[in-house]
């Protein structure tokens, strides 16, 4: 039976313990043929901390990590048998998820460029921090996660204006 990848439900914030874990598991009943690849799914995001940048990881799908594994009932019950461990997605039989999405979500973590985290959503009060717009308040209108941008509208001699803004150029208001 071929090895694919299985997705475990864990305790959010016992990953990395879990991962370790398994692995010194597997390393000691010698399944490493059998379970050869435990990941967290991270990526690297930008935050703005005291009006400074910071990159750090973030889980991508907390309370989840990814086996690769060839299902048996043993190999199952190894898995399901470390503390913190809830059992596998899809339950007693669970289903392997595609090989290209396991690949999407490594490539995500080795990407170069880390993404801003979006911590807006419609209808927040923002103080917009950079820019020409510096000082003014308005009201997040639209926010576009694959551009990085927030649509604020600002008060702009009495009248209601859209201004499209980088994530890092507003601040929540409140």
């Amino acid at each position: 039976m071929a090895k694919q990848w299985y997705v475990v439900h864990t305790y959010s914030g016992f990953e990395k313990r879990v991962v370790t874990l398994l692995e010194e598991k597997v390393k000691n009943e010698k399944l490493a043929d059998q379970i050869d690849d435990v990941l967290i799914p991270t990526e690297d995001v930008i935050e703005l901390k005291k009006g400074k940048k910071k990159v750090s990881k973030k889980k991508t799908f907390p309370g989840y990590i990814l086996v690769h594994m060839e299902m048996s009932t043993t190999n199952w019950h190894v898995v399901k048998s470390i503390p913190k461990v809830t059992g596998f997605v899809g339950g007693i039989n669970p289903v392997p998820i595609p090989e290209h999405d396991v690949k999407a979500m490594i490539d995500l973590a080795k990407s170069e460029s880390p993404r801003i985290a979006s911590k807006y959503v419609e209808g927040d009060t923002v103080e917009v921090i950079d820019g020409p717009f510096l000082g003014f308040t308005g009201t997040v209108d639209e926010v576009n996660p694959d551009k990085e941008k927030v649509r604020v509208i600002v008060s702009i001699f009495g009248r209601q204006t859209p201004v499209e803004l980088d994530y890092l150029q507003v601040k929540r208001v409140g």
